[in-house]
């Protein structure tokens, strides 16, 4: 829960930089989440609960459900914000931004259930997503899950779930060919380049697992998870997990490695519990890796084929050689 912690701030220096979160909007992001989840409650697991279908043309899923649920928690935590600090902006994903929010210097970015599909077949992986941007920097990030009263908190380079810290790299895990990895769904991958780069780590890690939404980028903050890919995300989506992922000491970013901010346009998240991983990652999804990836397997033998069929041998030198072609024409 969050009462009002008083004006003060708590400086601290993260990586370095010396970052500040005043307490107050620490506190203001935890009442804002705990009104979230009076609502959500209300209508968890109920059978009466009425869904609509939102469509969005220009997203690999155009359809997505939204319901009663998400509409009564983000009117809920708006109310509060509006009240506290009306000069701030708000952007919701159900009722959009407020007025001044362009202008604002500090704006929140709500997701009410983040994982609608979860909350409406009483799967308690969805979560609440509350955002402080300063200046469209994520500088505030909570992921709440209201029904297993779990509550990750990153600010100031620091994360705590329900009080106590947490850090990603506790697993040790720094090769692709070990990583837990998640994604939302294959399907959030555009047909094409985009979904080519997430079938490539797909076939490196150890086990790709579906079907977590925000909440599996706080059991990566907590180390449980090594690797999360997504794709067709909106700022509402990623925003508030960013100071949540960094603060336990992982990395977060868009394909390419740029830093995820309001103005972020790809939609593509990678997060990462260890740089090890979050490299590996970034060398088959970042823009050049198509000619890089034909010219290596050029020289390298795909797994199983160290055999003396020299059929298969002799035909995957071929398919090398046309790859390697390709890359030339790329470049």
């Amino acid at each position: 829960g969050g009462g009002r912690c008083g004006g003060g701030s708590r400086v601290r220096v993260a990586r370095g930089f010396i970052m500040v979160v005043a307490e107050e909007f620490v506190a203001l992001a935890s009442e804002v989440a705990d009104a979230a989840g009076v609502e959500i409650l209300k209508f968890w697991r109920k059978p009466e609960l009425r869904i609509e279908d939102k469509f969005e043309a220009e997203r690999a899923m155009a359809s997505s459900p939204v319901t009663e649920a998400d509409r009564a928690a983000e009117a809920a935590m708006r109310r509060l914000i509006a009240e506290r600090y009306p000069e701030h902006g708000i952007r919701g994903e159900e009722f959009g931004e407020s007025a001044n929010f362009q202008a604002a210097e500090y704006q929140w970015v709500l997701d009410p259930i983040d994982g609608t599909k979860s909350f409406m077949t009483g799967k308690p992986v969805f979560g609440t997503l509350v955002a402080l941007c300063r200046n469209g920097e994520p500088v505030l990030g909570v992921v709440d899950q209201c029904v297993l009263k779990e509550r990750w908190i990153g600010f100031d380079g620091v994360t705590t779930l329900n009080g106590e810290p947490v850090k990603a790299a506790s697993n040790g895990i720094t090769q692709l060919r070990d990583a837990l990895a998640y994604a939302t769904t294959p399907d959030m991958f555009a047909k094409g380049e985009e979904a080519d780069k997430f079938h490539h780590v797909k076939s490196q890690v150890k086990r790709m697992l579906y079907g977590c939404d925000c909440y599996a980028y706080a059991l990566l903050a907590s180390g449980h998870v090594s690797l999360v890919v997504e794709a067709d995300l909106q700022p509402y989506d990623f925003l508030a997990l960013v100071p949540v992922v960094r603060g336990a000491g992982a990395s977060i970013a868009d394909w390419d490695g740029n830093a995820l901010t309001l103005h972020s346009t790809t939609g593509r998240v990678v997060a990462a519990a260890t740089p090890q991983l979050f490299q590996q990652a970034l060398g088959i999804l970042g823009k050049k890796t198509k000619a890089i990836v034909a010219q290596k397997n050029m020289f390298t033998l795909p797994p199983h084929s160290h055999s003396n069929n020299k059929a298969a041998a002799l035909a995957f030198a071929a398919g090398a050689l046309v790859a390697f072609a390709m890359a030339r024409a790329l470049k």
